[in-house]
């Protein structure tokens, strides 16, 4: 296939970001963040710039807040340090031609008090402990059990929305193309969106409507800061990671696509399948059509995609971009491998979290083994 013909290597216009190729880095939670701190390093930015090559980057999972904090070394963007060490990121990546997006990250009730400010309780929509949920407090810790959380006030909803915004308006600082939202995988905004974590009785819980107001305030207040342009949302509709389910997906994300499409945000990335557990068997295909029914926007598919299935997807109309998450890990040139249909890396596993180098930035290119 030449690469005019390539569905992978055709150029895409997303929001105002025109991307070379339709290869998209998920976003990757590598813990590998300075402490104390939470601060971005030299070693990341090496990371980052590796792998500049696809259309867009969307980086690890990134607390707003001192809250929004569940799991030891991963990074933040919620003070001066923070800005200044993703500012090395998105300078390397810029410097390669490349184009990232931050992901905005609150965990919610996947946390413990030893990573809360003054040892507070970690917040949820309801105070609902997640079966077999673990975090990991430090190197030594290994994982451990989260606990039950405590159910935010109402009135303390509009502050979680404004560390949202804070987080936005200091990935502008930083230098980044835009940022994703976290709404997926078990964390906070997804905690609200599904009936399984969110048995409230007020405005932000009951009713499907009732539970979108709180994901799409923040969807409101993020855009307010860069433009709907430069805005992208994670959703997991059927994911089971972190003790997630819903009662009805198809309604949940279907209603929410429709909001989703009133916002104008640039592009939705669906977590249709994942080796983290889902409530389905293959790829959601009815949850798909209510959102793409629904939200008329860029649909970035994810999760086990070979070369070969995206381009499938793509050509068929069932994506327009296909975000790689474990191959990325391994191949920092990922697209000049399905350029070329070259083999692959194979991912090492044991190195995904925590750690240096090794596992990291040491994973060789085509050009390193010629």
């Amino acid at each position: 296939m030449s690469e005019t013909n390539d569905p992978l290597f055709q150029s895409y216009q997303l929001g105002s970001l025109v991307l070379p190729n339709r290869i998209i880095m998920a976003p990757l939670t590598r813990s590998r963040a300075e402490q104390p701190g939470d601060i971005p390093t030299s070693l990341n930015a090496e990371y980052y710039r590796q792998r500049a090559s696809v259309g867009l980057i969307i980086s690890e999972a990134t607390q707003v807040s001192p809250q929004g904090k569940g799991y030891a070394f991963t990074p933040g963007i919620h003070s001066a340090a923070q800005i200044e060490g993703w500012q090395r990121i998105t300078d390397a990546v810029h410097q390669e031609g490349g184009r990232i997006h931050l992901q905005l990250w609150h965990v919610g009730r996947i946390s413990r008090p030893e990573l809360q400010p003054n040892g507070d309780t970690p917040v949820a929509p309801s105070a609902i402990r997640p079966e077999g949920a673990q975090t990991f407090i430090s190197a030594e810790s290994g994982m451990v059990d989260v606990l039950q959380p405590r159910a935010l006030e109402v009135s303390e909803i509009p502050g979680v929305v404004e560390q949202f915004r804070l987080g936005a308006d200091n990935a502008r600082q930083a230098g980044f193309d835009g940022v994703e939202i976290h709404a997926a995988n078990g964390y906070l905004l997804d905690q609200f969106l599904r009936t399984g974590s969110n048995q409230r009785d007020d405005d932000y819980g009951g009713s499907v409507e009732n539970r979108l107001r709180f994901p799409m305030m923040v969807v409101d207040a993020v855009a307010g800061v860069w433009g709907p342009e430069r805005v992208g949302i994670r959703l997991s509709p059927t994911g089971s990671f972190n003790d997630m389910k819903d009662n009805d997906p198809v309604e949940t994300y279907g209603a929410l696509a429709e909001h989703l499409n009133e916002s104008r945000i640039a592009y939705v990335e669906v977590v249709e399948d994942s080796f983290q557990g889902s409530h389905v068997e293959g790829r959601p295909e009815p949850v798909i059509d209510a959102i793409r029914a629904g939200y008329k926007g860029t649909y970035i598919a994810n999760g086990r995609y070979s070369a070969q299935e995206a381009r499938q997807r793509i050509a068929g109309g069932r994506c327009d971009l296909v975000s790689f998450g474990r191959p990325m890990i391994a191949n920092p040139d990922l697209p000049d491998r399905f350029r070329v249909n070259a083999a692959l890396n194979e991912w090492d596993a044991d190195t995904f979290y925590g750690g240096g180098e090794n596992g990291y930035t040491d994973y060789p290119t085509m050009a390193d083994m010629s």
